[in-house]
């Protein structure tokens, strides 16, 4: 529904109305049917504007639904600083409320599940297992220290009458906090729906501080149940946008994960349900899962043998509700009590501002409070001192009307001054009947304890109270940018961000989906599929795999995989395809035609349009490949080529090494091998890799290893290589350099495994009175997680470095600051040793800082190896023939010996 529609819907007089004016007519005629377009058109559109701004849209200068404010309201009626029941709550919101009281229940509870503005005590259900709450009569609830210091103030509330006119409530409640992008909402109306996602509750306020100040904020969104979120479309939570919100999935182990954290809008009972419902489909392999939640979540999940943790991650984050979408749709009631699409800078603005008025208003309102307790305790000083109730007049006086008009003229006379010369101290505003009544009600006791320098000092409380209040006035922007200050400063501890914010790296499904069926072929009849289980067994795969068909005349096509299909006959070549795989380098031989040349070429597949047929040769018809293999890391073998016999040809035999011919694009048509006939093309030996060693990066914002220059450059790496990672808590282990891999947030070094590296580091030995130790070692490489530090959590690990010849340099503090700096050489200080050694004591002193200096002696560059390169000897090939045989071979002749 457009804005413009919306504006139509809620017209303001339309929404005034009771009832729609349509009236039905009246049906004699039994055999005569109504029409109900007129009823349609215009009691629906009154029930939708109904719904849009009386129960499902919040409003956007406090933030909340209206069975949410009524709600509160009823809770600040009752509230004397004790527990109320649930039950009594929900009775006393009914007054206000013309829904049942389930809608009022629930909403109750959903307040106090957020944990700012309702204080909760006893089983209010679980955010975490989706657990309900108990009955209403079994638990209690009181209005929270923040929402008495933030939502209420009766004398700057807008009030109207309830739904059967029998009480008040407010229209919107003077909520001074942006409380809407704090809690969150959603809700679906006729029509419409919002959706707004909670934010921290600190960075609200630094970014209301910053706007008031003109400084750029951003905001992104923060969850109770913690996880992580990629905000990289967030589009400043407008409609249109969307976020990607993680699980929080940690490695125990090879055969354990545990999620600790859920995304938010999930529970771990239904984060369990669809883990299983995976697993049944056959998408992850996993031995047992144990909801284990209690105070924190915490899911164990046991792998099946044989299964990768790393991949097993990023299936869960794949094909379960470990990776959810979100798309926000922030839609609220404007002042003008018609829906709005905003954003959340807009928001927070239009809130800010509101809140700068609602102060300004306060401070308004206290001003005006004290400037008549300031009038009336100057009339009541002069009343008193001048003795005015001694008076005859006053004391004669025949009736009360009497008494107050001789002492309207007393204080008049007071003010006009002697002589005519009027004093300094005027009365604030003119003098009323109420504030004679008030002076009459003065009683003796008072008259007789007056201190007029205690007068004299009220009264200048009250003048400097009213100065300061003028001055926040003045200055209402710092005034409120303070109050935003005190809020962070008194309730900011106790709401710490829980869901990190970081970059998703994309995960593709059929890279991480466990092969769950087994590819098959019938040759003789051209079928491919998962459910020919009785014919020739081909690879592992999955459901929703790729697959890549080479054909003998040279075509080859992708097809998705299936329980049986037809694919055709003359079928060379048949595997899993994998998508963007620069690796796997098809090697192929083939003739032009029937009697052309033979092209020898190596290409990659790295993506094609599936069920598109393509050709390795050069499309002419009779061409056909006469040798042919893939190579998952780009080897490149040797085969051995025979040529039929010619007159006058003396060539039959020759070799040829894949090595010498370039990769190239799947369309080139290669390079010439032969122009003559070829007999047989065999095998003659089997090479190594020409595509190198593999170069890795680090890419810090989603923790991942990757191929493609995002991130910091690890080195090349070869088969047996491995990464080590050292976190900040002293652990480090080595990894393989798959892509897959999954690492901690908390690292302090990344990079190729070097056995023979020397470290050194200093650290704080929480077993040695935690006085700071000094040691060097090198790392052995494990997938266990060792730890150089120590055992004892407390230990402090302060600097590590892999210099050859470190300097630390030492400065003393505290009672020890006049021994100055100490500089150390780490490799005279102390020899390498094994990581698990303690060290040495660097000192007993107290220390103000350790830093590293830079080396003044690097190591000696490695001398050159001059020795002659030891010759490669080749074992002699069993098809190594002498060259009358293979042409007696060719020929068909029988030798006799």
């Amino acid at each position: 529904m457009k804005a413009e529609d919306l504006d139509d819907l809620i017209d303001s007089e339309k929404v005034a109305k009771e009832h729609s004016e349509y009236v039905v007519p009246e049906n004699t005629d039994a055999d005569k049917h109504q029409v109900l377009s007129g009823m349609y058109k215009d009691w629906f559109l009154d029930f939708a504007s109904y719904v849009i701004t009386d129960r499902a849209i919040p409003h956007l200068n406090d933030g909340l639904k209206p069975v949410q404010r009524r709600v509160l309201h009823s809770m600040k009626r009752l509230d004397d600083g004790r527990y109320n029941k649930v039950a009594n709550i929900v009775g006393d919101t009914m007054k206000f409320n013309p829904h049942g009281d389930a809608s009022i229940g629930g909403a109750l509870v959903q307040l106090g599940q957020k944990d700012l503005l309702i204080d909760c005590q006893g089983n209010w259900g679980n955010i975490l297992t989706g657990d309900g709450a108990a009955a209403p009569r079994y638990i209690e609830a009181r209005l929270s220290k923040f929402a008495l210091d933030v939502v209420f103030n009766p004398k700057i509330t807008e009030w109207k009458l309830s739904y059967d006119g029998r009480n008040k409530e407010p229209i919107t409640l003077p909520v001074k906090f942006p409380l809407l992008l704090a809690q969150g909402v959603e809700g679906i109306a006729v029509g419409l729906s919002s959706k707004v996602l909670p934010h921290n509750f600190n960075e609200l306020l630094d970014a209301s501080v910053a706007y008031l100040r003109d400084e750029e904020f951003t905001l992104y969104p923060d969850f109770q149940t913690g996880g992580s979120i990629d905000v990289a479309k967030y589009n400043d939570g407008e409609r249109g946008g969307s976020v990607k919100i993680r699980a929080k999935i940690n490695k125990v182990d090879n055969k354990t994960l545990t999620i600790t954290e859920v995304p938010f809008g999930r529970t771990t009972s239904s984060l369990t349900e669809s883990i299983l419902k995976a697993n049944d489909k056959g998408k992850i392999k996993i031995r047992k899962i144990d909801d284990m939640t209690a105070k924190n979540a915490e899911i164990v999940i046991h792998l099946a043998p044989g299964v990768s943790s790393d991949k097993t991650i990023d299936a869960l984050y794949a094909f379960t509700d470990c990776e959810i979408s979100a798309s926000p749709n922030c839609c609220v009631i404007g002042e003008d009590n018609k829906p709005k699409f905003l954003n959340v800078s807009d928001v927070l603005r239009h809130v800010t501002n509101h809140t700068v008025d609602l102060l300004r208003l306060e401070l308004e309102i206290q001003k005006s409070e004290l400037q008549e307790m300031l009038h009336f305790a100057s009339l009541e000083k002069i009343f008193i001192e001048e003795r005015i109730y001694k008076d005859k007049e006053f004391e004669n006086a025949k009736d009360m009307d009497a008494a107050l008009v001789h002492i309207l003229k007393r204080l008049n006379d007071y003010f006009q001054g002697i002589a005519g010369q009027a004093r300094n101290d005027k009365p604030l505003r003119e003098i009323t009947r109420d504030d004679l009544l008030k002076l009459m009600e003065i009683k003796m006791g008072r008259i007789l304890k007056f201190n007029k320098e205690k007068a004299d000092e009220l009264i200048a409380n009250y003048k400097s109270q009213i100065d300061e209040i003028n001055h926040n006035i003045e200055h209402i922007v710092d005034y409120a940018i303070g109050w935003f200050t005190i809020l962070k400063d008194k309730y900011g501890k106790d709401h710490p961000r829980m869901t990190e914010i970081r970059s998703f790296d994309r995960i593709e499904a059929t890279k991480v989906v466990e092969a769950n069926e087994k590819l098959y072929i019938n040759r003789e009849e051209g079928f491919i599929g998962y459910g020919l289980k009785r014919d020739e067994y081909v690879c592992n795969c999955s459901d929703i795999d790729d697959v890549i068909i080479f054909y003998k005349d040279g075509k080859y096509k992708i097809v998705q995989v299936s329980e049986k299909m037809f694919v055709g006959k003359n079928v060379l070549y048949l595997n899993v395809f994998k998508r963007n795989d620069n690796r796997t380098i098809y090697n192929a031989i083939y003739r032009d035609g029937k009697m052309g040349k033979c092209y020898i070429k190596r290409f990659s597949v790295t993506g094609i349009t599936r069920d598109k047929d393509y050709d390795v040769t050069q499309g002419k018809d009779g061409s056909r490949v006469l040798y042919f293999s893939a190579n998952p890391n780009g080897e490149a073998e040797t085969v051995k080529v025979l040529l039929k016999p010619k007159p006058r040809q003396k060539l039959l035999v020759f070799d040829k090494n894949f090595s010498d011919v370039a990769i190239k694009g799947r369309s080139s048509m290669g390079n010439i091998l032969t122009k003559a006939d070829v007999h047989k093309i065999t095998l003659k030996s089997k090479g190594g890799s020409t595509l190198g060693g593999r170069q890795v990066w680090f890419d810090k914002d989603v923790l991942r290893l990757n191929y493609d220059g995002r991130g910091d450059f690890l080195g090349e790496f070869f088969a047996d290589d491995l990464v080590l990672v050292v976190e900040s808590n002293g652990d480090f282990y080595t990894t393989t350099f798959d892509s897959g891999n999954h690492y901690q947030g908390n690292i302090t070094r990344i990079e190729k495994y070097d056995l023979n590296k020397v470290w050194s580091a200093v650290l704080y030995d929480a077993d040695q009175q935690g006085f700071p130790y000094l040691k060097r070692f090198t790392l052995e490489g494990s997938p266990r997680k060792q730890n150089f530090v120590g055992e004892n959590p407390d230990s402090k690990l302060v600097l590590l470095t892999d210099v050859v010849y470190p300097r630390v340099e030492i400065t003393h503090g505290g009672n020890d600051a006049f021994r100055g700096t100490q500089i150390i050489d780490v490799e005279e200080f102390i020899a390498c040793k094994g990581f698990k050694a303690k060290g040495k004591r660097i000192t007993t002193f107290e220390l103000a800082t350790i830093k590293e200096l830079a080396p003044e002696r690097l190591p000696e560059p490695p001398a050159e190896d001059t020795a002659p390169s030891a010759d490669i000897d080749i074992e002699p090939d069993d098809d190594d023939k002498p060259l009358d045989e293979i042409i007696d071979e060719l020929t068909g002749q029988k030798r006799l010996f």
